[in-house]
């Protein structure tokens, strides 16, 4: 083999690895990197002023595991994280199939539903503050105008998980709208007209031809809504001046209760670490079980339909 054919061979065989190879480069140095050095920190009697500290070994895990904060942390995440996503996929597919409708000025509505996810977080935050406020609020003035009692927005655990779940649903709902928007087009149009010429109504074209050929993309959008859900933070947080999470942390969710071990009080980063390392399991294992719940339900009925 003369050295023009070894050159070819082995540009056929390597350049693709040094195509892909900066997103794994980069993956190295800003994904797992932090994540193993956490791993090392949360081992460790570590803060922000002296340093590494002695190896504690899981003393770190035992502290954040003994403490009411940390259950009741995770508690307010779940609650809202359900709040919020569950919603928030309905809503997105009834707006996407909206949009994907014969409507004039499409691209005025397409770009509209965009606009909530471009503002910054803080400015939502502040602007559904004072929506939800528990004196002078928007939504409480509304409920005592048609004679209802105003809710206790920022004192009741469940309102206040509302009012956050409100601010993420209005932020991110468009966004996945488009998601939903952009798969909806990649439906193969003879379908519908098939449907059409058999008399289906537009409720039944919906439910049993859009939504099912829609399951890899809610599979996609669900586990991306899981990572994000459980991770939330700037709502939460701006939801008082405080930022504390309630007098009682009614609405202090995981990221906020890492944020207090290491950049509060405590100012231990080992046991922020650890909180950190027990959010990424959950998070992995809230997401494996999404994703084989919405596999099977993505898989029901193929038999059949191969059958048929």
């Amino acid at each position: 083999m003369n050295l023009r054919s070894l050159l070819a061979r082995l540009d056929t065989r390597v350049t693709p690895y040094l195509f892909i190879s900066p997103f794994f480069l980069l993956f190295l140095l800003v994904g797992l990197f932090p994540i193993l050095y956490t791993a090392f920190v949360s081992l460790h009697d570590w803060d922000l002023i002296r340093g590494q500290g002695d190896f504690v070994g899981l003393a770190n895990y035992e502290f954040v595991l003994g403490t009411d904060s940390f259950y009741k942390a995770l508690r307010n995440t779940f609650s809202i994280f359900l709040l919020s996503s569950v919603p928030q996929v309905v809503a997105a597919i009834l707006i996407a199939y909206v949009l994907d409708a014969n409507l004039r000025a499409k691209t005025f509505w397409r770009m509209g539903v965009l606009v909530p996810y471009i503002v910054a977080p803080v400015a939502v935050s502040l602007i559904f503050a004072k929506i939800f406020a528990d004196q002078s609020g928007l939504v409480n003035n509304l409920l005592m105008g048609v004679g209802l009692p105003a809710i206790g927005w920022h004192s009741d655990a469940l309102a206040s998980h509302v009012a956050i779940a409100t601010m993420v649903n209005f932020r991110w709902t468009g966004y996945n709208a488009l998601i939903f928007l952009a798969a909806m087009q990649a439906i193969p149009r003879e379908i519908y007209e098939a449907a059409i010429i058999d008399g289906t109504g537009r409720m039944r074209r919906f439910l049993h031809v859009t939504v099912p050929m829609l399951r890899p993309t809610i599979i996609f959008v669900v586990i991306t809504s899981t990572i994000g859900g459980l991770q939330i933070f700037d709502e939460p947080r701006m939801f008082d001046t405080t930022g504390l999470g309630g007098a009682s942390r009614q609405w202090m969710t995981m990221t906020m209760y890492l944020y207090e071990l290491g950049w509060g009080p405590q100012v231990s980063f080992g046991r922020a670490s650890a909180v950190a390392w027990l959010l990424f399991l959950i998070i992995i294992a809230i997401g494996i079980l999404n994703f084989l719940i919405t596999r099977r339900i993505a898989t029901a009925g193929g038999p059949a339909k191969r059958a048929r």
